[in-house]
């Protein structure tokens, strides 16, 4: 199926039907029509830059992961960060600083990424670093946030920068979410989605899903309660066990093909709101696309990494460029060794052979 499958098409058409069904969600919002209208052109330019890159045997994913800080404010039950070490309470030390970042976001921009999701800790965290990325238009940056810090400042700056979306996290109804992320959480993020509603700021949730909750997730009175809150764009995120007790948890072939059928009906249902899941299915794929296949991620520190879950790397961003960071050695032996399009039970093709790419490194 790998090598049946042209990776680059597969994302840049991926790409466009994102941009085209943002532009349906959002037909009522002029001011976030016309910003979609103008990335939807930045969007081809990068496609073709891209596909520069490609014909000289160089390829460039369109998606980038940037997890900005490893802080956070709060103390989420099953989280992955904390799990394996990097999250923490307070400020981070050896972060990159705002500067850096923008030197990121610049040579991304040049090598043709034109999605970048802020990720953490709690990113909002790092106000200098989300100021940055407001300034390059080119760049559509999703930020995954817990949804506590959203002040009026914030929301000024989401409202004059239309390439920031902020994509909060909620794990189901008031109680389901407050057992899991601390109590007052869920009012909270149901008062930042009325407020950013009010003010016709685009936002979007993150759904974490695992075999137990899916059908809850995708059921019509949940989605219906998130349409009404002004919510317009749905993540799916599968869940990535954080050790070997929660293995069962994490999603398997069936509840992948569940999701993907609830996905396809729900877009009837609402084609005001834009449904999407990751990391995807991984057989129309052809694999996994963590390691620059079709994504790779940067952690606070700088170090490059095939996927948040999936935190191991041989080269940091401080010392490098993208470029050469996207073929280290680990990339480059995981992309063609194999690796990512290896059989596994279900979640994570590399958490279930974590020890395989810990060999790698060695």
């Amino acid at each position: 199926m790998a090598e049946d499958i042209n990776i680059q098409e597969y994302l840049a058409e991926g790409a466009e039907a994102i941009i085209k069904d943002a532009l349906k969600a959002t037909l009522k919002n002029p001011k976030e029509s016309l910003y979609l209208a103008k990335f939807s052109r930045y969007a081809k330019k990068a496609t073709k830059i891209r596909k520069k890159y490609e014909s000289e045997g160089q390829n460039i994913p369109g998606f980038l992961i940037a997890s900005i800080t490893s802080s956070c404010n709060l103390h989420c039950a099953g989280c992955y960060s904390r799990a394996n070490s990097s999250c923490s309470d307070g400020e981070a030390i050896n972060q990159l600083t705002d500067n850096q970042w923008e030197d990121i976001f610049i040579e991304a921009k040049d090598l043709g990424i034109s999605f970048i999701v802020l990720a953490g800790g709690e990113p909002m965290m790092r106000r200098d670093v989300i100021t940055k990325a407001g300034q390059y238009p080119e760049i559509l940056f999703p930020i995954f946030t817990n949804g506590t810090m959203l002040d009026d400042e914030y929301l000024k700056l989401l409202d004059d920068k239309r390439n920031l979306v902020p994509i909060l996290s909620i794990e189901g109804g008031k109680d389901v979410t407050d057992s899991r992320r601390g109590e007052g959480v869920y009012d909270n993020i149901i008062y930042s989605m009325k407020t950013m509603k009010r003010k016709n700021i685009i936002f979007g949730a993150s759904l974490t899903f695992t075999n137990n909750n899916l059908s809850a997730l995708v059921s019509d009175e949940y989605i219906e309660k998130l349409h009404n809150l002004g919510c317009k764009v749905v993540f799916f995120i599968e869940y990535v066990p954080v050790n070997g007790q929660t293995v069962d948890l994490a999603p398997g072939d069936d509840e992948r093909e569940i999701l993907l059928d609830n996905i396809d009906r729900l877009r009837g249902q609402y084609p005001d709101m834009l449904f999407l899941s990751f990391p995807g299915d991984e057989k129309t794929s052809g694999g996994c696309l963590a390691a620059g296949r079709g994504f790779f991620h940067i952690n606070s520190h700088g170090g490059a990494e095939p996927c948040p879950a999936s935190p191991y790397s041989d080269i940091n961003v401080k010392d490098t460029s993208l470029l050469e960071a996207l073929n280290s050695k680990l990339f480059r032996s995981l992309r063609d060794g194999g690796l990512l399009i290896a059989e596994h039970e279900g979640g994570c093709v590399l958490f279930e052979h974590q020890k395989e790419v810990e060999r790698l490194l060695e």
